[in-house]
């Protein structure tokens, strides 16, 4: 392993490193037992799910407890709004025009997380514990600005590890960071099942059920996230012989997963939302709507399965755009054999990443739901969700092929100065 890739190991791991001890400086002015106590028993809704993802920062209420999660939701809109305009999808093509469009997707972050932060800590007003101590330590004016000041420099604060990880370091650091979050979970929840085993409380062949479910779920996983459909591609003798000391892919890979782990964290969020807003009413009826929506339930995971479905069909609509590979086929003399060039290789690409799409939609959103519904139906006291299992498959899988193509790239740079 050379010097290089050692270089940005570390630099990866020190980022991380510097999320994780963010995680534990709280915004100035709250009662940190209070809020940990009211986690403590929402652990199995929609909160629990949300203080999961976060590596447990929201419990804690940490300047980063908002996550990166305000930079994902500015990614996504600007992803919709680039696909509805075409001068802001112009923009996104071009090299001068990419800079301009992350600047706008920063500029939106901090106005989600402003909106997010004042929220919250409006939200604490009114959060007491068991012992009727306030959440609040200070005065309620005071603390909304420094809580929104605290939390938009977390916020900001992982948008730039992020940015740095991916510059400087190996994976894309947006990724790792949500990485970092699910994984921090894993030993409290090794630690709670072991205690629960030595009580009597869990059988031991309960334990190596689980074992098994998440053997088998990272096994789907990781097969269906290799999977793809190789289209094959001829290209005429004049740029075969133009191109021979290149080399030419003589195919055009389709994904059978298009659009990522995107629908699940979308869906989540959509589903989430009214959730945890709706919990705290003492309506007759909003109560019985929120025991819907309580991730818990059936009725939460078949919403769950359609949503993931729908948003991987739009998603993909959004991230695979056929016209345009089969534009630049053409443009290097390119065609696919049986296939006109131009709009019956736009139809034939779409036709076949529809398909696709319809097999990774399905696989998306069992993957959502059964793993949690039969691990919850055995007694687990923790969160296991294949959302989660697939983020941390999906990123592990991509930081794995940036490491390799890392070493490959050290390997050719090393023969090209042998022969020089």
């Amino acid at each position: 392993m050379s010097n290089t890739l050692v270089n940005k190991i570390l630099i990866t791991l020190g980022f991380i490193l510097l999320y994780r001890l963010l995680a534990y400086v709280p915004v100035p002015g709250v009662n940190i037992d209070v809020v940990k106590e009211f986690f403590d028993s929402n652990a199995q809704n929609a909160l629990g799910l949300i203080n999961m993802f976060s590596g447990n920062a929201v419990e804690r209420l940490s300047i980063i407890s908002l996550g990166i999660m305000p930079y994902i939701t500015a990614s996504i809109i600007m992803e919709l709004l680039a696909a509805t305009f075409p001068a802001l999808g112009k923009l996104k093509k071009e090299r001068d025009g990419m800079q301009k469009y992350m600047q706008i997707i920063r500029y939106t972050t901090i106005v989600i997380t402003l909106v997010q932060a004042v929220g919250v800590s409006m939200g604490l007003n009114s959060l007491t514990g068991s012992n009727g101590a306030s959440a609040i330590s200070i005065d309620m004016g005071t603390f909304v600005w420094v809580a929104a000041i605290s939390m938009l420099s977390g916020t900001m604060l992982l948008m730039w590890i992020g940015e740095q990880i991916t510059q400087k370091g190996i994976g894309n650091g947006i990724s790792l960071i949500i990485f970092a979050g699910i994984v921090s979970a894993i030993p409290s929840a090794i630690g709670g099942t072991v205690e629960l085993v030595n009580n009597g409380q869990m059988s031991f062949f309960v334990v190596i059920g689980i074992l098994l479910i998440i053997l088998a779920t990272v096994g789907v996983i990781i097969y269906v996230e290799l999977g793809e459909r190789r289209v094959p591609v001829s290209y005429s003798r004049k740029v075969v012989m133009q191109n021979q000391s290149k080399r030419i892919m003589n195919y055009i890979p389709i994904k059978v997963n298009l659009s990522g782990v995107i629908p699940p964290i979308f869906a989540s969020a959509i589903l989430m939302f009214p959730a945890t807003v709706l919990q705290s009413s003492q309506n007759e009826y909003i109560m019985m709507i929120s025991d819907l929506l309580n991730p818990n339930g059936y009725f939460f995971n078949v919403l769950m399965f359609l949503f993931v479905v729908f948003f991987a069909f739009f998603y993909a609509s959004i991230t695979f755009n056929a016209k345009d590979i089969s534009e630049n086929l053409k443009r290097q003399g390119g065609f696919i054999p049986g296939v006109r060039p131009g709009d019956s290789t736009a139809s034939f690409l779409n036709e076949v990443a529809s398909r696709l799409t319809f097999t990774g939609s399905i696989y998306l959103g069992l993957v959502s739901t059964v793993p949690y519904l039969i691990v919850k139906a055995m007694g687990v006291p923790f969160y296991f969700g294949g959302v989660a299992v697939l983020i941390v498959v999906q990123v592990a899988i991509d930081t794995m092929r940036k490491i390799e193509a890392q070493q490959y790239m050290n390997k050719y740079d090393t023969l090209s100065a042998t022969r020089l």
